[in-house]
């Protein structure tokens, strides 16, 4: 079987991360192969790791759908989009409130042949 498509992607979206923190962390995986970036988001102390490491997963699953090996993949797209922010308020004396706002994002990992 021939596989027209060269490339797979996987998106979490409505997560609960700040998009630039997040972006810091799939900067450092972007271009790398898939074994190598699984290995780099193991051992970094950071809490979007987690969520990334299951969302290249996810994409490498999707490329294993179609045949593909997971040591032929490379990291082609990482990118964190801003989702909608949850709004909070906080009571501060005298009757007043401060707003607080939760970011979200939406990660996609978009995997490729070497």
């Amino acid at each position: 079987m021939i596989n027209t498509i060269t490339q797979t992607q996987a998106i979490g979206k409505y997560l609960r991360l700040s998009p630039q923190k997040t972006r810091r962390i799939l900067n450092q995986i972007r271009g790398k192969n898939y074994q190598e970036a699984e290995l780099i988001l193991e051992f970094m102390p950071y809490k979007p790791c987690k969520v990334i490491k299951k969302i290249l997963e996810s994409a490498g699953n999707n490329a294993l759908n179609l045949k593909y090996e997971k040591r032929d993949l490379i990291i082609q797209q990482a990118f964190a989009n801003e989702g909608p922010k949850l709004k909070r308020f906080q009571p501060r004396a005298q009757g007043r409130a401060f707003k607080i706002q939760k970011p979200t994002c939406h990660i996609t990992i978009q995997l490729a042949l070497k």
